[in-house]
């Protein structure tokens, strides 16, 4: 098998530089790893940052979609048409 992938990249095919994308994808995975996530704040430090606090209401788009009483179609249609152009 290393034969032919030598023969291969011999050749100046697109096989040539995957020694190359393979050692550097390793070493990519490699320092990846050995970062680890930041160090987080003690929680019993009363100093410790923290987000501020927002109310957001869960119902306040709501709006009443009730059955209502049949109005003349003819003025719901004019209410919402667009403005005729001069």
């Amino acid at each position: 098998m290393r034969a032919q992938i030598a023969m291969r990249s011999a050749g100046g095919s697109r096989w040539a530089a995957m020694p190359f994308r393979l050692a550097a994808a390793a070493t990519l995975v490699a320092l990846g790893a050995c970062s680890g996530p930041p160090p987080l704040p003690d929680a019993a430090d009363p100093a410790a940052p923290v987000p501020p606090a927002s109310y957001r209401s869960t119902v306040a788009p709501y709006v009443s979609r009730r059955p209502v009483e049949p109005q003349p179609w003819l003025e719901q249609n004019r209410g919402v048409a667009p403005a005729e152009k001069p």
